[in-house]
């Protein structure tokens, strides 16, 4: 269920969650590698992510965070092509590759950000099976939820969830947008990854309402991105359904209602 955040530098920053205990684990490991660890990544919402030197990051995640139950798996499934390395491991404790210069997509034209993540995600999608989870539970718990709060698109999301949930034949990203598409020298790499098993049309919204500026306002640039994800092979209809679930829960704001309703209309 995890929505993005942006790397960025601020301060005052404060995560969402305690990340105490997350940042012990961190030192440990990084005392036990023989490594210094410097002062950790701002807008770290869910992980404790600090680097240790110029190309290597540690990142333990919150306790809570069962989201990422799997990261470690899916970076040595992909082994760089596509994301950042996993270079160790400890328990939830990750030692992974530094994406430097480390700018992301947001800050290119709206046509070059969208090719460089299509290509990606043709790389990280691949068929699979355990150790990863099915979304379906979890998209079903996430509905439940977001219907308790007041989502007002729940029974559409239902019908459309219905029709195309239950897919579990590709490994996807899992949170895949802008923020974490990573400048690595002279070609992008995805981090943080959500890894599940799932329809490869889930990864797609989070892409199409990001970045993080953009208020799902602009119907000729999602049609855009859709038409191009469909030209690499996609499914129309599975993109707009997936994007109507995963908005029910995600993009819950009486803004983002009609606008997601009309991918579907």
């Amino acid at each position: 269920m995890t929505d993005p955040s942006p790397v960025a530098v601020n301060d005052s920053f404060e995560p969402m969650v305690d990340l105490s205990a997350a940042r012990r684990v961190a030192e440990s490991c990084a005392a036990e590698w023989g490594l210094e660890l410097g002062p950790p990544f701002a807008l770290s919402n869910a992980s404790f992510v600090a680097p240790v030197g110029e190309d290597r990051v540690i990142k333990v995640p919150w306790g809570g965070d069962d989201e990422s139950l799997h990261e470690g798996d899916a970076l040595r499934r992909w082994a760089g092509r596509g994301a950042v390395r996993l270079l160790r491991q400890s328990g939830t404790a990750l030692l992974e590759e530094r994406a430097v210069p480390g700018d992301d997509l947001s800050s290119l034209p709206d046509d070059a950000a969208t090719a460089i993540a299509i290509d990606l995600a043709l790389m990280l999608w691949m068929p699979a099976t355990k150790p990863f989870r099915p979304v379906g539970p979890e998209v079903s718990r996430w509905l439940d939820q977001a219907e308790g709060e007041g989502s007002k698109l729940i029974p559409l999301a239902r019908s459309l969830f219905g029709e195309v949930g239950g897919g579990a034949d590709w490994l996807v990203h899992g949170d895949f947008h802008h923020h974490n598409i990573l400048r690595a020298g002279e070609r992008f790499l995805a981090i943080d990854p959500k890894p599940y098993l799932a329809d490869r049309e889930y990864d797609v919204p989070s892409f199409l309402w990001n970045p993080l500026d953009n208020h799902f306002d602009n119907p000729a640039q999602t049609e855009r991105r859709i038409d191009a994800f469909v030209a690499a092979g996609l499914d129309e209809f599975r993109i707009r359904a997936w994007t109507v679930i995963r908005g029910a829960y995600l993009r819950t704001d009486p803004q983002y209602v009609e606008p997601l309703r009309a991918l579907v209309a």
